[in-house]
């Protein structure tokens, strides 16, 4: 293990952290929260002393393989997640450092459960609230490689470690342009929604932290009201931005360079955006059936924007679906289980592990009836390595384990299975609202500390595809041999 190496990374992260600080300083010094204002700064001293010191002797072998790709994934996480709860206690939003970290946790893994039944808090705060959903949408380590040169190769362990989808290439040569790339796409959608939102009536800062929550498929709403504060045409515009961040990046840099075939030929997206507006349509029938909404048009409106942030894992609600009938609340729980796209800032289970499945099931099954036949899986009208198969089929078994033993472990707070169940299912698949007590109008902030832990450990789990967690905590991991 370079433990040296991991050092090193792990004090630049701290001064990148402190760096981040300098926005909601800016925003304290705008509304004259000049308490938050030093709050901040004494923070972005010290993460930038600290980070300095750590990073001030760089090793000399630079080295980072896959193990300690995922070990330094997982503790830069841990890591950012400690030092950005700190704003939540020291001006008293939550009394518990615990509740601070799941807050900060469930917005960096872009997540959106709170324990928060009031979100009123300090304007800084709040924009740093919502700023780490954007900060984890594409990922920590993901803009350090962008700004930080890496000789060797050895980046690329720490891109897989970080990046969702079961298998993460390059999109050109070299991984630094790849994420120089990933962020400029990023920063345009960024870009594009806040100026629209300030077109529908939003003010800056509304526009800002709304985007911040959006483009990262976090969720954190700045008022009570939610996104019911805002008029329709700001809903409109949520529910594009939410669909569009659901997509592989990749697809946009084809775009951008004028290769549609190749972005067409996306087997995922078509999935994605099927899935989607039949199951937008189908909820949309059945809302106006029972008379939960007036208009045709309302109705769809309302069923786009609910599955779309379910589906992207956004977790934004223009209406309470925990009223909606069994079906459409069912129909739901299996979406929020699948999630988006892989490569994009969506969480969930991905469609294209989905899609491996169900080819290596058909395969499968044909095998068993003509055992000389040889078949492969395709994707995008290319193989899929055979890898690649076994690893999706892996990830399914773990993502299982992890599933039922979170909630036999939460169970001990006496809740009921549905909203155990989708309690996990919310934190894991980083959603943010579940069913029953932690639903749209709910908060976590009934668990025990312990399930509190739990569902943190779920929520980072889930945005780095589990394995960085588990190499993590896995005694073999800091074995000598």
């Amino acid at each position: 293990m370079n433990y040296k190496m991991i050092r090193f990374l792990l004090s630049r992260v701290l001064q990148i952290t402190g760096l981040l600080m300098l926005l909601p300083l800016i925003v304290a010094l705008i509304y004259k929260e000049y308490f938050c204002a030093e709050m901040f700064i004494i923070l972005i001293a010290g993460c930038i002393l600290v980070g300095s010191i750590g990073a001030y002797f760089k090793p000399h072998n630079i080295a980072i393989y896959a193990r300690e790709g995922f070990v330094t994934t997982a503790l830069t996480w841990i890591l950012i997640s400690m030092v950005g709860a700190l704003p939540f206690v020291m001006t008293g939003v939550t009394e518990s450092y615990v509740d601070a970290m799941f807050e900060t946790i469930s917005g960096l893994t872009t997540t959106g459960s709170t324990i928060l039944s009031d979100v009123s808090m300090y304007y800084s705060v709040q924009f740093w609230r919502t700023f780490t959903h954007w900060i984890g949408g594409m990922g920590v380590l993901v803009f350090i490689l962008a700004i930080m040169p890496m000789s060797g190769g050895y980046s690329m362990h720490l891109m897989r470690a970080e990046s969702p989808g079961p298998s993460v290439g390059k999109i050109v040569p070299r991984v630094r342009d790849t994420a120089k790339i990933l962020y400029l796409i990023y920063i345009g959608i960024t870009i594009t929604e806040i100026v629209l939102l300030l077109f529908t009536g939003m003010n800056l800062y509304e526009s800002l932290t709304t985007t911040f929550a959006t483009v990262g498929t976090g969720g954190f709403g700045i008022s009570n009201a939610g996104i019911n504060e805002f008029s329709t045409a700001s809903q409109i515009i949520i529910t594009i931005f939410m669909i569009l961040c659901g997509i592989n990046f990749s697809v946009y840099y084809y775009l951008i360079t004028m290769r549609p075939k190749e972005a067409l030929q996306n087997d995922e997206v078509k999935l994605y955006l099927l899935l989607m507006f039949s199951s937008a349509t189908l909820i949309a029938f059945m809302i106006y059936d029972q008379g939960i909404t007036n208009t045709p048009f309302e109705s769809f409106h309302h069923s786009l924007f609910t599955v779309a942030s379910v589906m992207t894992t956004t977790g934004f609600a223009t209406l309470d679906f925990n009223t909606w009938p069994q079906l459409c609340k069912t129909l739901l729980a299996t979406l929020m289980l699948l999630g988006a796209c892989a490569g994009s800032t969506g969480g969930g289970f991905k469609l294209s592990r989905l899609w491996i499945l169900l080819k290596a099931m058909k395969n499968e099954l044909i095998y068993i009836v003509h055992p000389k036949s040889v078949k492969k899986v395709y994707m995008d009208s290319h193989p899929i390595d055979s890898t690649v198969v076994k690893s999706v089929s892996a990830y399914l078994s773990m993502y299982v384990v992890i599933f039922m033993f979170s909630i036999l472990l939460i169970s001990i707070d006496e809740f009921d299975y549905e909203t155990n169940f989708t309690a996990v299912a919310a934190t894991l698949n980083n959603i943010g609202p579940g069913l029953g007590m932690v639903g749209p109008t709910g908060n976590f902030g009934a668990y025990s500390d312990l399930s509190k832990f739990v569902l943190m450990f779920d929520m980072l789990a889930g945005r780095l595809e589990l394995l960085p967690m588990l190499i993590l905590f896995s005694p073999r991991t800091w074995s000598r041999r």
